[in-house]
């Protein structure tokens, strides 16, 4: 069929225009290697957004060997000719993008990839890394001194992540800005359980093995995740105010401490919720687990992992952490204080709670503590730097923060602003600005000066 003059001029219009459209759109590009966080600049990774892990992994614990599959499904943010994972000495065998095979190299800490075709801005697609390995736990400065990550125990594993370890174990977009859900499966010799996040799928054992299968289903960050393995007693039940409860404890501690793990966990979940609005999973707990080497607990998304657990206090403050840092989580790693300052004041509200003293008589204790030529003091606590992101004044300072926010501005704001805060930036991530915006827009006051002396500025402030 012939067309028309009309028609050709209206179809050769439509070819030209097409092709300026095309034109126009930009060359695939490779992803950054970081997203660019001060204290991490090569943890994350830029062109893509991760939305669901699944980890397949199976650990020997006569040879410390892991071996593992990771398939993260992602979604491109630019067009991308090549991409980076974040994966830490273990040896990658496969790589596979959409079901092909794919090109990787290493670069230090960067696994970068590059699939058979460039992949399209605003599209889903699927990577998955096979790999293995013995995981070196990470050391340094920055925890305490301690080690951290994927800690060896006498019968497994402690996995415990924070900040940067996550990508020790599995391969990932290793920064609390990506956060994802995950399905973590966990092959372990029989005998042994392997306890994750969010709620237990399946378990069975075949063979010589056992197999568990995890379901977080809520997003979360990677240094929350965890396959921490070995002789565990567990108990299940409900909260009383009915959240499902998961608490594994290694048997060689179950008579060597005084707190009723369940019994606290369970009650410490229930007033939290109270105080800073809707448990944010399906499910609390706690795993506690013989690690003397570790010497810290960490805010696990769903169940708390303890390096043994000392004190009731612990509890609750890993608890709060649900709340803040799980559910809403940091920005970038110098806004950590909205973590640990809020969490140690969550201890002072449990003492207030408990009729044991005041978060008043708390602020006291902690500000009379330290005289002024203390280095406490020196710390800036929005911003303190990576080495030393946990220390004391991030916790203590950044709590005292709060208290004096409390008496600016009165119980009812205060109280209100705590779950308006959670409901807010529920399972995503926020800073130091957005919590000051929300304090003043609650309050109707003006409370710049109060953040700048507590947060921003160095020195012991003048009650």
């Amino acid at each position: 069929m012939a067309l028309s003059r009309s028609a050709r001029a209206v179809a050769t219009a439509t070819a030209v225009a097409s092709f300026f459209v095309i034109a126009a759109a930009p060359a695939p590009t490779p992803g950054a290697p970081g997203i660019g966080d001060p204290y991490f600049p090569l943890l994350g990774n830029g062109g893509f957004d991760a939305r669901h892990y699944a980890l397949d992994i199976a650990y020997n614990p006569d040879t410390d060997r892991l071996d593992g599959r990771t398939t993260l499904t992602a979604r491109t943010t630019r067009s991308l000719s090549s991409f980076n994972l974040d994966l830490q000495r273990l040896e990658v065998t496969k790589v596979e993008v959409n079901g092909r095979r794919a090109a990787f190299t290493r670069d230090g800490d960067e696994l970068h990839i590059t699939p058979r075709g460039a992949l399209a801005k605003n599209r889903d697609f699927e990577v998955a890394v096979t790999y293995g390995g013995v995981p070196e736990p990470l050391t340094g400065p920055i925890v305490f001194g301690s080690d951290y990550g994927w800690m060896k125990t006498g019968d497994g594993v402690f996995v415990a992540c924070e900040p940067n370890a996550a990508s020790t174990w599995f391969p990932s977009s290793d920064h609390p800005s990506d956060k994802a859900t995950y399905d973590i499966r966990i092959k372990a010799p029989k005998g042994l359980t392997g306890v994750s996040n969010g709620r237990l799928v399946s378990t069975y054992d075949k063979g010589d093995s056992t197999y568990s299968h995890w379901r977080e289903s809520k997003p979360m960050a990677t240094y929350l995740a965890t396959a921490t393995i070995g002789k565990f007693d567990v108990r299940t039940g409900k909260t009383p105010g009915g959240t499902p409860i998961y608490v594994a404890i290694d048997p060689t501690l179950e008579n060597s401490n005084a707190v009723d793990v369940y019994a606290v966990t369970a009650a410490a979940t229930d007033y939290w919720s109270q105080v800073f609005g809707p448990y944010p999973f399906e499910e609390t707990g706690a795993i506690v687990d013989d690690m003397p080497a570790a010497g810290f607990s960490l805010e696990v998304q769903s169940k708390p992992v303890y390096s043994a657990v000392r004190s009731e206090t612990t509890i609750v403050h890993e608890l709060a952490h649900q709340w803040f840092g799980d559910s809403v989580s940091v920005e970038r790693w110098q806004n950590i204080w909205l973590n640990e300052g809020f969490a140690t004041y969550s201890q002072w509200l449990w003492a207030e709670h408990q009729g044991t003293r005041s978060a008043h008589d708390s602020f006291l204790a902690a500000y009379d503590a330290r005289p002024a030529a203390n280095p406490f003091w020196q710390v800036e606590v929005a911003d303190p730097q990576r080495d030393t992101m946990f220390a004391s004044a991030v916790y203590q300072r950044g709590a005292m923060t709060l208290q004096v926010l409390r008496e600016r501005i009165g119980d009812t704001a205060f109280f209100k602003l705590l779950p308006t805060w959670t409901k807010l930036h529920r399972y995503g991530n926020a800073d130091t600005a957005d919590f000051i915006r929300l304090a003043e827009k609650v309050s109707g006051q003006q409370l710049d000066d109060l953040f700048q002396t507590w947060l921003f500025t160095t020195g012991k402030p003048a009650l």
